[in-house]
């Protein structure tokens, strides 16, 4: 059953006096300002109502679960602070300001594993709900009036080593070999015994690697020919996956008990998954191996989160970045009012008049100035600016300008303009060494929507609790 907060308070608490009083002295200022935000009642619906749909009674059956209060407070205290699961369950359990903060008192802290269930249960659908309730308090403040914005793009890179089609096919064949040897221990052997073909798999890797670091005129023709070795390795793991899976289907392999059947299920599944992602590897590395197609179109960057794209943002450091793309758009402080995580890598062109409609949504009318940087820019795009109610379009232009084009950038509007849009490029940098957004932990699409949720409400979060001092602190847009 879900509750907002626990009902009734420990018997000890009301022996050693109030624990209000006790941590009085305890409390830093900013998780002071902290508690009060998260006081908010409708921050708290937000997560009561992700939890509700957890079963169709959660609300009025089954045992006591942990409050909606907590759940909230502990998912919030965990990101702000950047620990795991286990340290977020450890600090709060040994202090009592984050015990008092969290609202656990005296009750038990819940474990890592229940707040790994509850993070997956808020969703990104509640953690956008907490985004946006927090841009309205920002807005109810005073903290933000909707004047400027301005947009940028970045990558949260996927929690994957960098790709290699040799180190692809080794993952292919260890997963399936994994689950074959699982199937094969709950049904006995069936038309003989599954041959485990890591061994052969890790010297012919070994093999390739030596063969891509030769300068001998032969490295080359190693190379192929240990790709050729590692393919048919590969292709014989994925006909054995294909055999077993066909013979489980027409029931010529069952399983030998009742515990064991759910080992079989399970890693059928895995199977069946599997396969087909192994078979894309297979493809992309003939087309680079042996056709010289370094451009294969539905080329797959990991087992394990086939989502990851491979994008260039020109970077001299790390030219290919692998994960998909975010876009950040900001108001004044900071505050980032809207955020989108991309399935499909778009062109920052097409991302203008989006931007302004995001914009509209939350303030009710378009910035008085919109800064981007140059790969934002467009005729067409200034046009639709101006016609849906910007009156400073700061974006510059690409290519040979024309003379009204370079008077117009040396304006002292536009420059100062682009002074501000910079700051997009520092909230970047906050949010990847902060807030976590440099590399996605969780997995999945929807675990990727919910790091990234998580990481812009820290960043709103950390600007909510020093926002007395921004309230009186000038605007230099």
């Amino acid at each position: 059953m879900i509750e907002r907060r626990h009902r009734q308070r420990n018997l000890f608490e009301a022996v050693i006096g109030s624990v209000e009083e006790i941590i009085e002295g305890l409390i830093e200022p900013r998780l002071r300002r902290l508690d009060e935000i998260l006081a908010d009642e409708t921050l708290l619906d937000a997560v009561m109502q992700e939890l509700a749909r957890r079963r169709p009674h959660s609300r009025s059956r089954g045992r006591p679960g942990t409050p909606g209060e907590v759940a909230l407070r502990m998912l919030v205290l965990k990101r702000i602070k950047g620990w795991s699961f286990d340290e977020t369950e450890h600090e709060v359990r040994q202090n009592l300001v984050y015990r008092h903060l969290t609202r656990v008192y005296f009750e038990r802290v819940p474990d890592a594993k229940t707040l790994i269930r509850l993070s997956a249960v808020v969703g990104a659908e509640g953690v956008e709900a907490i985004h946006r309730r927090l841009v309205e308090m920002a807005c109810e403040q005073g903290l933000i009036k909707g004047r400027y914005a301005r947009v940028d793009t970045t990558v949260v890179e996927t929690n994957i080593r960098y790709p290699t089609d040799s180190r692809l096919l080794q993952d292919g064949v260890r997963v399936l070999t994994r689950a074959l040897t699982r199937i094969e221990q709950a049904t006995g052997e069936v038309g003989g015994k599954l041959r485990n073909r890591m061994r052969a798999t890790t010297h012919r890797v070994l093999e390739i690697a030596r063969a891509a670091r030769s300068r001998a005129g032969q490295g080359r023709a190693r190379l192929e020919q240990g790709y050729r070795r590692l393919l048919s390795i590969v292709g014989s793991t994925v006909r054995d996956a294909e055999r077993v899976c066909a013979e489980l289907s027409s029931e010529a392999r069952a399983a030998l008990s009742g515990s064991a059947s759910l080992a079989v299920t399970s890693s059928q599944a895995q199977l069946e998954h599997f396969v087909p992602l192994v078979r894309r590897v297979m493809a992309q590395t003939r087309a680079r191996i042996f056709n010289n197609d370094t451009h294969y179109s539905d080329k797959l960057f990991s087992l394990f989160e086939p989502h990851t794209e491979a994008i260039r943002k020109g970077k001299a450091a790390k030219p290919t970045e692998f994960g998909k793309l975010l876009k950040v758009q900001e108001a004044e402080h900071q505050i980032v009012v809207d955020y989108q995580l991309y399935e499909q890598r778009p062109e920052d062109q097409s991302l203008v008049v989006p931007t302004i409609e995001a914009h509209v949504r939350v303030f009710g009318r378009a910035p008085q100035l919109l800064a981007a940087d140059r790969g934002f820019w467009s005729a067409a795009n200034k046009r639709a600016a101006k016609e849906k109610g910007v009156k400073k379009v700061c974006i510059p232009a690409l290519g040979r300008l024309k003379p009204e084009q370079a008077a117009e950038q040396r304006q002292r509007w536009f420059r100062r303009g682009q002074r501000w849009r910079v700051g997009c490029e520092g909230r970047i940098s906050v949010l990847k060494r902060r807030d976590g957004l440099a590399r996605c932990r969780y997995r999945g699409m929807d675990g990727m929507r919910r790091w990234v949720g998580w990481g812009v409400v820290s960043n709103n979060l950390w600007v909510l609790m020093k926002s007395e001092a921004l309230a009186h602190r000038p605007n230099t847009s």
